[in-house]
């Protein structure tokens, strides 16, 4: 009785401790279950977990949504101004820089004089000047008289053409002088025998900035040395250079979005405006001309920045989901959809998508049909569960 009483206990006693093994190990794996992929690959397929593992994960849902898919062109230039912004000045008349008194980036106004250059031909231009002027006046006199007397037939039709061709040759001498003061900024109207100067004053052909200066005080400025450059910066626009496979792609009013290169924190918007239709031979590139989105931004650009920007050549509204909702298992990838919530409970179903393109921080899901648009896909912590 006793040898049996022992035995029955060792028995209850194994029992125990089997039935508290099994509890533990149950409330172990209570947390999360997974189930094996029937196809045998080695992959979790559904997953469960408690609210509280959501929440404390930081877990997030999401559908699909529509997202635009940008087709986008790189390119690469500088910030310029058109052609009739820009103003090189030299002087017509060669001669000694004397006054000069300008820095780089100084305003000046159109008319404005830059500088004064001096030279002794000047004196003798203002001279040739004043004498033609004189002679005119008794050539056009003898001119007109000697045209009344051939017509009474008092004077010879020899004497009236000598006195029309001396008229007429000195009529050109003094036009082309005077032609020649108003390029030295000299009125002729107002210059006499008392005013002859041997200075000329340079003045500014356009508003704008000082860019660049070339001459210095004392120098001799030759007729084709430019002595500074005017930069009138009102209206900024982009030089792109775009390579010729792209070219099809760009089309007027497409949407570009650049960078500065000292700056590529901040993003500015421009629009095409011009696409060029000559390919440099060496680069093999055309030019885009662009113009900015809000020109209010043109006071924090300056001609000659070198920028990169982005082409938007086409847009597609297509099903999407966020990168962080997708996880790639060899040369497949994978997302979480939620099947069901059970008490404390949710569970997710591991399902394969085909992606497309990708753009933004999103991705196509090209079989978007395999799915309702009322499921739930776990955006956010997919990539953790699917890999453990």
């Amino acid at each position: 009785m006793l040898t049996l009483n022992k035995s029955t206990f060792s028995i209850q006693y194994f029992l125990s401790i089997l039935i508290l093994s099994s509890l533990l190990i149950s409330c172990n794996s209570s947390e999360t279950e997974l189930q094996e992929d029937p196809a045998g690959e080695g992959n979790k397929k559904e997953i469960t977990l408690t609210n509280k593992q959501f929440e404390g994960s930081n877990m997030l849902l999401g559908k699909l949504e529509k997202h635009s898919f940008s087709q986008s062109i790189k390119s690469y230039g500088v910030i310029d101004v058109p052609p009739e912004n820009k103003a090189s000045v030299s002087a017509y008349f060669g001669g000694y820089v004397k006054k000069l008194s300008l820095l780089e980036g100084q305003f000046v106004a159109k008319g404005q004089v830059l500088f004064t250059l001096e030279n002794p031909e000047y004196i003798e231009i203002q001279q040739n000047f004043l004498e033609a002027k004189d002679q005119l006046n008794y050539l056009r006199s003898d001119y007109e008289r000697q045209k009344i007397l051939v017509q009474d037939n008092v004077s010879s039709q020899k004497t009236y053409l000598k006195a029309e061709a001396d008229y007429k040759i000195t009529l050109v001498r003094y036009e082309s002088l005077k032609k020649k003061l108003d390029l030295m900024n000299l009125n002729p109207n107002n210059l006499n025998e008392t005013n002859i100067r041997s200075e000329i004053s340079l003045t500014a052909p356009i508003s704008g900035n000082i860019s660049q200066i070339h001459a210095t005080r004392g120098m001799y400025l030759n007729p084709d040395d430019i002595a500074l450059t005017i930069i009138n910066a009102d209206h900024i626009h982009l030089e792109l250079s775009i390579f010729e496979k792209d070219l099809p792609k760009v089309k007027v009013g497409q949407e570009i979005h650049f960078k500065l290169q000292n700056d590529a924190t901040k993003d500015y918007a421009a629009e095409v405006y011009l696409v060029g239709n000559y390919i440099d031979p060496e680069s093999r590139t055309a030019s885009l001309h662009g113009h900015l989105a809000n020109d209010k931004e043109s006071k924090y650009f300056t001609p000659g920045m070198y920028i990169e920007a982005e082409i938007f050549s086409s847009s597609d509204t297509l099903i999407a989901l966020p990168e962080s909702a997708i996880v790639k298992l060899r040369e497949n990838n994978f997302v979480l959809v939620k099947t069901g919530t059970t008490g404390d409970q949710l569970s997710f179903e591991k399902r394969e998508v085909s992606l497309g393109q990708s753009k933004d921080g999103f991705s196509e899901i090209i079989n978007n049909s395999d799915f309702k648009s009322s499921d739930e896909f776990l955006i956010k912590g997919a990539f953790n569960l699917i890999n453990e």
